[in-house]
């Protein structure tokens, strides 16, 4: 849930992007900050294996501006793909605002892909939330290779929530933009903007 502090007035979100092990979490966090002005972002933080994937999350702060003189920051994170990893999957989802579910678009990763969506909701009930009360997007990634699900596919398979959707490539930032962007948009859509006086 959002955090409004009246004090330093501030409204502070966080943002999830959730998916299997190298479905392109971690590659939409680096080329957003790749892509940001300095004076908008912080410091990225990762911890990665050796074979670069994340072990516990990845995470940077993004200022968007403001709303009636507070500024708004998003909080973005990313969870360890893999299942072994389950307890900081879900601590890295206490208190989400936001999902990206990162879903990979290869017909070999399908099960995977399914799994971890799967997991997403498992997790959040866990916390007595429904994925349906959170605002999510859908990014079916890696749309550039040669063995992939159509989107048709992948709608049947994941997507029975009917929730929006974007086709990506993130390791060219192909819509990584404009999912966040979007996200952002819903995510303040569900503060309660009223609060901020």
């Amino acid at each position: 849930m959002a955090n409004i502090n009246y004090a330093s007035h501030e409204v502070n979100t966080k943002i999830v992007y959730y998916g299997p092990g190298l479905g392109g979490k971690t590659t939409n966090l680096r080329f957003l900050y790749s892509q940001l002005a300095p004076t908008i972002k912080g410091k990225m933080l990762s911890l990665a294996t050796e074979l670069d994937q994340t072990l516990f999350f990845d995470f940077l702060p993004v200022d968007l501006g403001s709303v009636r003189g507070y500024k708004l920051r998003f909080h973005l994170y990313t969870v360890p793909g893999q299942v072994f990893y389950n307890a900081s999957r879900k601590l890295v989802l206490k208190g989400v605002d936001g999902v990206v579910f990162v879903a990979d678009s290869q017909k070999e990763r399908l099960d995977e892909t399914i799994e971890s969506f799967e997991n997403l909701i498992d997790n959040l009930r866990d916390y007595k939330r429904k994925l349906d009360d959170i605002p999510t997007i859908m990014q079916y990634n890696k749309r550039d290779l040669p063995n992939i699900l159509t989107i048709a596919e992948m709608e049947k398979k994941l997507n029975r929530m009917h929730l929006p959707y974007y086709e990506s490539v993130a390791i060219r930032g192909v819509n990584v933009y404009e999912t966040l962007r979007e996200l952002a948009k819903l995510t303040l859509g569900k503060i309660e903007i009223t609060k901020i006086v």
